[in-house]
Parts: C-alpha cells; structure tokens; sequence
C-alpha cells in the first residue's frame, strides 16, 4: 500500500516560463491578445471558405481542417498558461494534465499528417493540373482528411498511456509550460528507456514519414516548375504553393529539432520558447499567411466585405 501511494501524484505543478508577478502579467495580456486573434483568424478562415463557392476545392477543405486542428491545439493548451499566470497556485488535475497530454500531442501529429497530404494535393496541382479534379475528388480528400485525423489520435493514445502508466513517485513539478511529453516522462522514478524509444519510433512514424513526402512533393513540384518555358507560368505555379511551403517549413523545423533524439534534446528553456511557438505563434501566422499570400483568398476577402458594405448601405438608407 505503501509503495501505491508513493507512485500515486494527484495533481502536478507547472512551473511555467518566469516566476516573475510583472513578467507573468505582461505575458497574460500579450497571450491572451494572440489567443483571441487566433480564435478570430481560424473561424474566419473557415467561414470565408464556407460562404464562398470558388473556394469549395480540395485545397481549401484542407486549410479548413488545419484551422480547425490550430484552433484546437491552441484551446489544448492557451486557456490553461493564461489561467496559471494570475494565479498562485499553479496546479493540473492528474487526469487534467493527462487530457492536456493526449489532445495537444494528438492535434500536433494530425497537423504533420495533414501538411503532407496538402503537399500532395499541391503535388497534383502543379504537375498534373489538368486531372487535379479527377484525381483530388471529394471521396479521396475525406479519406486522406480522416487518415490525419486518426493516425494523429492513434499515436496520442498510445504515447499518453505508456507516458501515465510510469510511477511518478513524489515528483510533481513540471518545468514547462503545459503538460508537454517529454517533460512528463522526466518525472518518472524508473528507467525510461522503452519510452524513449517509443517517443523516437512514432517520431519516425509521425514526423519523418510525413517529412520525407513533403520533401519529395517538393522535389517533383520544383522539377516540373523549372520546366515551364515562360517566367509567367513559372511565378503561378510557384504562387500556388508559396503560402503551404511557408507554414511547412516553420511547422516542421523545430519539432524535428526537438523530438528526433530525446537524449540529446533541446535545453528546458528551448522546449518552453519552442512549445510556446507552436501554441501561440503558429495558430495565428496561419491564416495570415494563407491570407497575405493567396490572391483566392485576398479575393474572397475583398468579396466578402464588398458584400458586407453594400448592405450595411441598404440598411443605413
């Protein structure tokens, strides 16, 4: 009995990013702004596709997947950071943090998935554009949208009860800023060795897998882009793939960095900044630069508000 209790934690500490009260504050206001444009940019995103005809293609019912994965992953993982910075006691339930684990783990392998998929999709787009409805039809994109979705699910499960079955003995206090993977293995009392190989073999799985199709997406994409005879054609095919390019590289760089060798892995500092790019930044840079870099898009924009104006005016008279 004595020995049940000693493994039993019931709740954990986050330790978070400073200690500091003035620090804790500004990152509150700074956070909770980037929240809420997060939330507000992702549910535009979404509507804006919904309500415009020209954007019902295949590429853009994989941005509305990966804006509904963004929103997600930052509600996994925000409102609680936001909540710890104004308080003084800064604990996570046992299953709380067990939840955190398993819903900010799973949404992060379904955006790895569902960036190779939509490299795909720009794969066909550029090298076989005149059959890219043919090939990209509805019943393929479903299964590919769900493929992200499940294998993302799948491994989080799998990770977050090998991760909570280790003993934890008196250790509690966790230095991050969420119940992050690799910091709740640092706590357990036991030898961790089978868990870090799991942790490198979904890494392989679910990061390099899906690393190496982008890249060979890629390959192909500039191979038949430096084939194109005019520097018109050139700057359109490029354009298409220019916003998905963008977010591939800042989402994959830095997990890759982090997660491929758990042994030799970044400082707990570098994990705090990384994980908080994730949370924070990358939510709120994605709709921007699907917005900023889409003349589609811009366009629906420009629509939109055109529309919006023009009954506002009705109502006004």
């Amino acid at each position: 009995m004595g020995a049940d209790n000693q493994t039993w934690v019931r709740e954990f500490i986050l330790l978070g990013l400073s200690s500091d009260w003035a620090t804790q504050v500004a990152l509150f206001i700074l956070f909770s702004v980037t929240y809420l444009l997060t939330l507000l940019g992702n549910v535009l995103i979404v509507l804006l596709i919904r309500l415009d005809s020209r954007l019902h293609t295949p590429m853009y019912f994989f941005l509305t997947n990966l804006s509904l994965v963004d929103v997600s992953y930052a509600t996994s993982i925000v409102p609680q950071m936001l909540v710890h910075f104004l308080a003084e006691h800064k604990g996570i339930p046992y299953v709380s943090c067990a939840a955190q684990l398993f819903f900010s783990l799973g949404l992060g392998g379904i955006e790895f998935v569902l960036l190779a998929v939509m490299a795909y999709d720009r794969y066909v787009a550029v090298c076989d554009p005149l059959r890219y409805l043919v090939i990209m039809h509805g019943g393929l994109c479903a299964r590919l949208a769900i493929t992200s979705w499940v294998s993302g699910s799948v491994n989080s499960l799998v990770q977050t009860t090998i991760t909570f079955q280790l003993p934890m003995c008196t250790n509690k206090y966790i230095d991050h800023i969420s119940c992050e993977l690799l910091a709740v293995v640092r706590l357990a009392c036991v030898d961790t060795s089978s868990n870090e190989v799991a942790i490198m073999v979904s890494s392989i799985v679910l990061l390099m897998t899906p690393f190496c199709l982008v890249l060979l997406s890629y390959i192909r994409i500039i191979s038949t882009i430096l084939k194109i005879q005019s520097t018109e054609g050139r700057k359109k095919a490029f354009h298409t793939c220019a916003s998905h390019l963008t977010v591939v590289v800042l989402c994959y760089s830095m997990t890759i960095f982090t997660y491929i060798q758990p042994n030799s892995s970044p400082s707990v500092l570098q994990e705090k900044l990384i994980s908080v790019f994730y949370a924070i930044l990358m939510p709120v840079l994605n709709p921007m630069i699907y917005s900023l870099r889409n003349k589609e898009v811009k366009g629906a924009w420009q629509k939109l508000l055109g529309q919006l104006s023009g009954l506002t005016s009705k109502v006004a008279t």
